[in-house]
């Protein structure tokens, strides 16, 4: 009959444990998709990759800083995710948020314990109400030998401990694409800053050939104020102009020793053991990189920091199951067996085996609205983690268009930098054959020698921002990562 019962249990809490409370999850609408990006691309962009669904073997895909062709700034690349401790406790963070998936989903096998115990009482003779016969006979003790085994179980009626385990995973996957997102973050940060290194090595040298030239002027300058051609206010112009661009290339060199400590942190390094040559970029033609494009729609399962805020949202779904499952019966099941003895000669006898099982079931009556105010809790903070979501993809949007027009106009910029560069340029050779005529001052020459030296550091500047919002833009398309990546709880 025992055996009977605890089947007829355990086939009750078979059936019931198929029940669950609470909503379930339905990943709701990111606000309104659009279409299509309302921005263009600049014209070196595949732009119909803007407009219509490409294939999957078209987006950006993992090293995605391959695309600019540089083999020091790969060899840097390759070396974030070892070495970057950023990235190594976002890391750390995911394997304990994966560890605590297995803690809940331990929770569907029942807890089994074992508490062996020897132990010996002696009675006081002369306590009240003892037995002064028993005493005399040598029974004022006991001694006892146990050897019990445990288990206890709960039942999950209402899926509570089945929504702990999908939440626990929800997280864990949020976890995954928080780690995701500081990755792409790190590598988006470490190309920017290669890459302003790299204008600063343009900026420099642009700047050593200007000291060149203005140091050249300066002793034509001089040269003329001793045959008697030109007063002594062009040789102190001169000398300013000279100073001026000096200034201008130490103030160059401060900033690339800034680049290059930021650069060695993100790898992992003492800023004192790297060390990276001077390599100046190309001024025209500008290095762009072709970056297939993508629609809005798209966009949802390419972000990890979306998907982080969809999986919270899917985690928040979770908790409100499990604060109404509070409000139901708890089920559990315990039971006890082992040995008993008073020696260890009868300790493992037949006689001496013991064992108890039974349900027991439980049920709160009154708390005061505890549950209740943990249900609306648990409501509020979901709500509040459908806002994020809607907040993280609309900023997504913005910053892919943003990105988009910035390319474009800097494209046009270009463009038009280039054409005032040549103008300066004709401009100056223009007056210094005036100045050395003698037909105008030298304050003509240093006039145009400063707007060309503008110009040209203009120039370096638009392919830096160029460069740069190209990296943004592959950053807001999610780098080479996809939804599907994130690991299955």
């Amino acid at each position: 009959m025992k055996r009977l019962a605890l089947i007829g249990i355990s086939a009750i809490a078979l059936t019931v444990t198929g029940c669950r409370v609470g909503p379930n999850y339905v990943r709701p609408a990111a606000t309104a998709t659009p279409p299509s990006f309302k921005e263009q691309p600049p014209s070196t962009f595949s732009a119909e990759g803007w407009k219509v669904a490409q294939p999957a073997d078209m987006l950006v895909k993992g090293d995605w800083w391959t695309m600019f062709g540089d083999a020091q700034l790969n060899a840097l690349e390759a070396q974030v995710d070892p070495a970057n401790q950023s990235l190594r406790a976002a890391e750390a963070n995911y394997r304990a948020a994966a560890a605590d998936v297995a803690f809940y989903r331990a929770n569907r096998a029942p807890t089994v314990g074992v508490a062996p115990a020897v132990s010996t009482v002696r009675n006081s003779s002369n306590q009240p109400y003892f037995n002064q016969n028993s005493a005399a006979a040598g029974a004022n003790g006991v001694g006892n030998l146990s050897l019990p085994f445990s288990l206890n179980y709960e039942v999950d009626l209402w899926g509570r401990v089945r929504r702990s385990i999908q939440q626990a995973g929800d997280q864990a996957q949020a976890t995954a694409a928080d780690r995701e997102n500081i990755r792409l973050s790190l590598h988006a940060e470490l190309a920017n800053d290669y890459l302003d290194l790299r204008a600063a090595d343009a900026q420099k040298k642009l700047l050593h050939e200007t000291v060149g030239a203005f140091l050249r002027a300066l002793q034509l300058t001089q040269d003329r104020y001793d045959g008697g051609a030109a007063p002594l206010s062009d040789v102190s112009q001169a000398r300013v102009q000279l100073q001026s661009a000096q200034v201008q290339e130490t103030d160059v060199d401060v900033q690339r020793a800034q680049l290059e400590h930021a650069i060695a942190v993100l790898i992992g390094k003492a800023p004192a053991d790297l060390s990276i040559p001077r390599t100046p970029v190309t001024v025209a033609p500008p290095v762009i990189p072709d970056v297939p494009g993508m629609l809005p729609s798209q966009l949802l399962e390419r972000r990890p920091d979306i998907a982080s805020a969809e999986r919270r949202m899917a985690a928040s779904n979770e908790q409100i199951g499990i604060a109404e499952a509070a409000f139901y019966p708890t089920l559990s099941i315990s039971a006890a067996a082992g040995f008993v003895g008073t020696s260890a000669v009868n300790w493992f006898t037949w006689p001496s085996r013991f064992f108890a099982v039974g349900p027991t079931l439980s049920q709160t009556l009154y708390d005061h609205g505890r549950r209740r105010s943990l249900t609306d809790i648990a409501r509020a903070n979901y709500d509040s983690t459908v806002a994020d979501y809607q907040q993280t993809t609309l900023e997504a949007f913005q910053q892919v268009e943003d990105n988009l027009a910035a390319l474009h106009q800097l494209e046009v910029e270009a463009e038009q930098q280039r054409g005032a560069t040549a103008s300066a340029q004709q401009s100056l050779d223009l007056f210094n054959v005036r100045y050395e005529g003698g037909v105008d001052t030298y304050l003509q020459v240093i006039t145009w020698q400063t707007s060309l030296l503008q110009n040209q550091r203009n120039d370096i500047d638009i392919q830096r921002g160029r460069l740069a919002d190209t990296v943004l833009l592959i950053k807001a398309l999610g780098g080479g990562w996809n939804q599907a990546s994130l690991p299955k709880p």
